[in-house]
């Protein structure tokens, strides 16, 4: 458990751009597997997802966000001094999408740039990272750009979306508390096994077999999912973290207007919602209509739930995101005035 409080970081605001596709659960898939989605929809709570032709990448989407923010901001790209990346989805393995988009929203040259790793718990931890920059006082404003295109069509979880938040230097912005925890045991949770330098791509593992089912295909270089250990790890962990961060801010949950988890599933959220106590009205979820999307699940969810609420005056937000690593993190913040462009569909 690693807690600390970041001073003089402002949340300036923030921009949600989805695929135009929607895709439905139910509709979209083969006939013989109505009824088994039917059940399916019912536990995970997610009937339709936005899913990316195959030419848009995960940075077009963010691109489109950040052009967006900034320029209900008003600010100019000479203005910003960072820019962060969290995706596992970059546009290459090498170099990282953050320099690539760096130019693409002609920064200037000597804006920090760089990429992180992280998938479902990297909003809270990017946040992390660019503040603590920003609260060092050598950076003003900056931009971290979140999300991943991780959705396939015969894939009833994953969806595509990218997001862009600004931050800014202000010594009148309120105090940040955040709580960031890894457990690498833990890693063969949540894998892509193939295509790293452990075990490089070959051949063979581009062939698809049948899955269990017999109505499609799969190949070894798609992600490994142990759903058992995820849940068990995201139920056990994230509702400890969220109470010991809330002490550690020296808060109570009925000071908090909305609780923002990373949206992984109905099971999974609803009994970290009930473990901790919280009413329903608190903690908005958009997986039925937007699915998991990984990284910017929690942006996702401010935009699209309570973008309305947040222009209305200062908010009490606490954000936790859980999943990838595994690894799981919070944040407590305040919201006062910041921009939140409507959603974007691109």
């Amino acid at each position: 458990m690693t807690q600390s409080i970041l001073n003089n970081v402002r949340y300036a605001g923030m921009a949600t751009c989805v695929p135009k596709r929607i895709v439905s659960n139910l509709e979209d898939c083969p006939p013989q597997l109505k009824s088994e989605r039917e059940r399916l929809v019912r536990n995970i709570g997610i009937q339709q997802r936005r899913l990316c032709p195959e030419w848009q990448c995960f940075s077009d989407l963010a691109f489109n966000a950040a052009q967006a923010l900034m320029q209900e901001l008003g600010w100019q790209p000479a203005e910003v001094d960072a820019l962060i990346v969290v995706t596992q989805s970059p546009d290459y393995l090498m170099p990282s999408t953050a320099i690539i988009l760096q130019d693409r929203l002609q920064l200037g040259q000597n804006t920090i740039a760089f990429d992180i790793n992280l998938g479902c718990s990297g909003y809270p931890f990017g946040l992390y990272t660019l503040g603590c920059m920003i609260s060092a006082g050598n950076v003003k404003k900056a931009l971290l750009l979140v999300g991943d295109k991780s959705g396939r069509l015969n894939d009833p979880l994953f969806s595509d979306a990218g997001t862009a938040t600004a931050l800014e230097y202000s010594p009148e912005a309120p105090p940040v508390y955040f709580d960031l925890n890894s457990d690498g045991s833990g890693y063969q949770a949540i894998m892509m096994p193939i295509g790293g330098h452990r075990e490089p791509a070959r051949l063979e593992h581009f062939m698809g077999e049948k899955s269990t089912d017999g109505f499609w295909e799969a190949s070894k270089l798609q992600l490994n999912l142990d759903g058992p250990a995820v849940l068990s790890f995201s139920t056990q962990r994230v509702p400890p973290a969220v109470q010991q961060l809330l002490a550690f801010a020296g808060k109570s949950a009925d000071e908090i207007d909305y609780f923002i988890f990373h949206q992984a599933n109905r099971m999974i959220n609803e009994t970290i919602r009930k473990k901790l106590g919280l009413p329903p009205e608190k903690v908005p979820s958009t997986l039925h209509d937007f699915g998991n999307t990984s990284g910017a699940s929690i942006p996702v969810t401010m935009t699209a739930r309570i973008r309305d609420e947040l222009a209305q005056g200062p908010k009490q937000l606490l954000l936790s995101g859980f999943g990838i690593g595994l690894s799981w993190g919070s944040c407590i913040l305040e919201i006062d005035q910041a921009k939140f462009p409507a959603l974007i569909e691109a």
